[in-house]
């Protein structure tokens, strides 16, 4: 801004939004300083850059202004993680299947975990029908399978996504 612009020359558009051409940076210095407003480069990729007489201020106010609205709008997708192992009884089941179906409303992606301790590893066949049980209970309109199920170490993994 200001003294700061290296070019030469500059594509000028006053405070007003008036497109005065290409301007020699000098000129375009002193229109901004008799309108006591700053001049500012706001597309520096062109040729020549453009710059623009307006209060930097209030410019930079207006651009966070802008950046906290965007980032107010956005949705970030969590990945929420219920881990069982597969001796899980019924109504602790149910209470997984209500959660999973909660976190899948809100819009996030489920990751569910069986887990296999020890000696269990032998009944990992096991873990994988309780996986199966989990998706075959919450396939819908609603919720896709993003990963089947599949052991990894001493786990078995499956990923839902809301649909």
């Amino acid at each position: 801004m200001n003294e700061r612009i290296r070019a030469k020359e500059v594509r000028l558009i006053d405070e007003n939004g008036d497109n005065h051409g290409v301007v020699l940076t000098s000129k375009a210095l002193a229109m901004a300083e008799e309108a006591n407003l700053d001049l500012v480069v706001v597309s520096p990729n062109q040729a020549p850059p453009v710059a623009k007489i307006l209060d930097y201020g209030k410019y930079k106010y207006e651009l966070e202004k802008r950046a906290k609205e965007a980032k107010k709008k956005q949705h970030t997708v969590d990945i929420k993680e219920v881990k069982v192992r597969y001796k899980i009884d019924t109504h602790d089941y149910q209470v997984r299947i209500k959660n999973i179906n909660k976190f899948i409303a809100q819009g996030n992606k489920v990751k569910i975990v069986v887990m296999l301790r020890g000696r269990e590893m032998q009944h990992s066949r096991l873990a994988m029908d309780l996986a199966n049980k989990f998706m075959e209970d919450l396939k819908g309109d609603t919720i896709t399978v993003e990963k089947p199920p599949k052991l990894e170490g001493r786990n078995v993994t499956l990923f839902l996504a809301p649909a």
